[in-house]
């Protein structure tokens, strides 16, 4: 049965035309999106659903899509669809992570340049009948300092717009290596001194909970006075509440926002001002951009549903059908590895190392390698996949090496991940048993036999009597249940570690309250 895809969002005529080439059946329609019923009661006779943001793919749309096996999002966000239920139902989600990189940095370039010399508010005055020349007075960007927070893919090219503006450019990214810095020309820098040096400040980070509000009332206070900032990344990066009080205050000199923390967002104090440019999250909106987003989503959907291949999928690996019942487990030991080493990162990284011994070595180790990366990156970078993992690393510098054994003594299959950052070498090693479940068995060179669990803590320490007396002791006090608890040690009275499955998070002040415990050196939370 020839495979079928409803565009239910508006997208260039061009993927349409690749649907059609390539002998798919396509339905445009482009308002769909928008008719929450109507869209449910389209849905189930189609393969695929081509969408850009207008369409909410929630948990009550997908019990409607019965025949669903690919959803493709024309753009890099896809926060409007529910990626759990997908997974849970075997539906792919596709999305373009690289089509509209260009567009949004000289997007943010513009806001700049328009912030610079009051364009906007000239652009009205003008229109108004008047002719004030001596208001609008503007300030160079040349030889200013610009800081980039987020020097990934549109970060970089921000950064290379930037130079040939003659700026000077630096940039905080705890994934971008020095290496990488220098050659893209921009002085790598610590958050505090990046406020506290620019003239101009530009956002592109993802939104993650250590990214959140990054620019809030004490970020604020260590800028320069007449500090101007620029947002085309995520609205909830900036406190606006701070941002206000600061542009009113006069402390900061402009603002030029693309994306808000409710879109489209209600009356806001902030459209009063004239310090402030507001555009209606035009970062992705060019021709170019629409066609590019669009033509690499109808390629990628065909391709899948044509001959099973899988491109830049959100919550699948780029794997064939064969492979995937033997590589599933190993797959998910990978990426908990990666997990569980980035989870524990807080430098910039330098070299990933990925080694596979026994028979996981004679496996698609690519795909492996791919869901060790996203693992360790997705701490910080939420947005990466296993598709575009090893790309994202590649444009922060990060060296990847993978090497294989045939032989392990100790098990049938062993990966190892090994993080090298600027300050330490991390590894940490597991297996998969018989069972089929991913286990930690090596961590930094001291024996394991844990289980990942949902949540967990992670304890070093020296080998000394009564730390498991005293943790147990908080962690009870705190009502907090301990699910399993596992130990390791180098040598007696030596460094130790304690891997601990909990039930549920833990408060910080309870954090607090094991780090105090004598001989305790480290006590982290990760979930997974």
């Amino acid at each position: 049965m020839t495979p079928s895809v409803l565009i239910s969002d508006a997208l260039s005529p061009a993927a349409v035309a690749i649907f059609k080439d390539r002998g798919l059946r396509v339905e445009f329609q482009p308002t769909l999106g928008k008719d929450k019923e109507k869209l449910a009661e389209t849905i189930g006779g189609f393969d695929g659903l081509a969408i850009r943001s207008a369409t909410k793919v929630t948990a009550k749309l997908l019990e409607k899509a019965n025949g669903l096996k690919v959803i493709g999002r024309a753009g890099i966000g896809v926060d409007n669809v529910d990626i759990p239920g997908a997974t849970a139902r075997g539906i792919i989600v596709m999305n373009t992570p690289f089509g509209n990189s260009i567009t949004t940095a000289e997007h943010a370039i513009t806001l700049m340049l328009s912030l610079a010399r009051q364009i906007p508010e000239a652009d009205a005055s003008t229109r108004a009948g008047k002719w004030e020349k001596n208001k609008f007075l503007g300030v160079e960007i040349f030889g200013k300092t610009l800081g980039i927070i987020g020097c990934g893919n549109i970060g970089s090219i921000v950064a290379d717009r930037a130079i040939g503006l003659k700026m000077k450019v630096i940039a905080y990214d705890p994934y971008l290596s020095v290496e990488r810095a220098l050659h893209l020309g921009v002085e790598k820098v610590e958050l505090d001194e990046l406020l506290r040096r620019a003239d101009f400040i530009t956002l592109h980070t993802p939104l993650t909970d250590k990214t959140r509000n990054i620019i809030n009332a004490q970020a604020l206070g260590r800028t320069k006075k007449g500090v101007r900032l620029i947002n085309c990344a995520r609205g909830e990066l900036i406190e606006e509440a701070a941002l206000l009080e600061a542009l009113k205050s006069g402390h900061v000199a402009g603002a030029a926002l693309d994306v808000f923390r409710e879109e489209p967002p209600p009356p806001s104090p902030l459209f009063e001002l004239p310090n402030v440019v507001c555009t209606p999250h035009l970062g992705a909106s060019t021709t170019e951009a629409q066609e590019n987003v669009a033509l690499q989503v109808a390629e990628q959907m065909s391709d899948y549903l044509l001959r099973g291949a899988i491109t830049n999928a959100v919550n699948f690996p780029s794997i064939s059908a064969e492979e995937a019942p033997k590589l599933k487990p190993f797959i998910a030991l990978a990426e908990k590895l990666g997990s569980f080493a980035g989870q524990l990162t807080e430098t910039g990284i330098r070299k990933v190392q990925i080694a596979f011994a026994g028979g996981v070595a004679h496996m698609n180790t690519k795909a492996l390698t791919s869901a060790a990366i996203a693992g360790l990156l997705r701490p910080m970078l939420q947005e990466v996949n296993v598709v575009s993992a090893p790309v994202v690393a590649k444009e922060r510098g990060i060296a990847v090496e993978e090497t294989r054994r045939e032989v392990q003594s100790d098990y049938e299959s062993l990966i190892t991940v090994t993080v090298v950052t600027d300050r330490q070498t991390r590894s940490v090693s597991g297996t998969v048993y018989a069972d089929g479940r991913p286990r930690i068995i090596d961590i930094k060179g001291i024996r394991m036999d844990a289980e990942f669990g949902p949540s967990m803590l992670y304890v070093t320490n020296q080998d000394k009597p009564g730390f498991v007396g005293r943790f147990a002791t908080v962690l009870g006090s705190a009502g907090i249940n301990i699910a399993t608890f596992h130990l390791g040690r180098e040598s007696a009275g030596g460094n130790a570690i304690a891997l601990v499955e909990i039930d549920g998070a833990v408060p910080p002040e309870v954090l607090a309250e094991v780090q105090k415990i004598p001989n305790v050196q480290q006590v982290k939370p990760l979930r997974f």
